[in-house]
């Protein structure tokens, strides 16, 4: 798969780094000089000097091969026409970094679906660190619509009992229980509950506290 990131910054060129490490091909576009040099040096991929919302840089890019462009930088104006212009190559995934979650809309009537707003990520998890403090994880899956929360039985009211008494509901589905040593289980109708073993559930959104109440006390 081949990656054109338009973005030298933090996010740019950790995402790249990422991706590296997953086996894809890489180019990424900077227009600054230094943050090219550092680039150029900390990866093993293609980088250009040049400004993504120039058609040229795009094409010396190779951007009619792209399977994904993703615009990271702290621009929102340079991202909102780099994807436009990248539009125009059928590039199959455009993703773009927002700053000003007041943006989004823009991207989003342009035909740029796939919008990720960093502060707005970051204090939707922060939120959730204040009002899930006894998850021992959270992972939002979807498009928010629900949750994979992995939680330690406490409750003695569902100690004891089988998942197929407890799960799956329309609100909730345990898809997945932890051995003492950590090793995951794939739960049966059968397998039963046992104090301060782990599980994992996914919660569809709006009802994380009924169902935590339900295993944790």
């Amino acid at each position: 798969m081949y990656v054109v990131i338009m973005g030298g910054g933090r996010v740019g060129l950790t995402l790249a780094n990422l991706l590296i490490e997953d086996g894809y091909d890489i180019t990424l576009i900077e227009n600054s000089q230094n943050l090219c040099s550092n680039a150029s040096l900390e990866l093993d991929a293609l980088v250009i000097c040049g400004n993504g919302t120039d058609t040229k840089t795009l094409e010396e890019a190779n951007i009619e091969d792209a399977d994904y462009f993703v615009a990271t930088t702290g621009n929102d104006e340079a991202n909102l026409l780099s994807c436009i212009l990248v539009k125009n190559y059928e590039v199959p995934k455009i993703i773009a970094r927002v700053s000003n979650p007041d943006h989004e809309d823009a991207f989003i009537k342009v035909g740029i679906d796939n919008v990720i707003s960093p502060e707005r990520t970051a204090a939707g998890f922060l939120e959730k660190l204040i009002t899930r403090p006894n998850t021992a994880s959270l992972v939002t899956s979807g498009e928010g619509d629900c949750e994979i929360l992995d939680m330690t039985i406490t409750n003695d009211k569902v100690v004891g009992k089988k998942i197929s008494d407890l799960s799956p509901t329309e609100e909730y589905i345990i898809i997945a229980k932890y051995d003492s040593r950590g090793d995951l289980i794939i739960p049966q109708e059968d397998s039963v509950l046992t104090r301060g073993e782990t599980i994992s559930v996914l919660v569809k959104r709006g009802f994380f506290k009924k169902v935590n109440k339900k295993f944790e006390k």
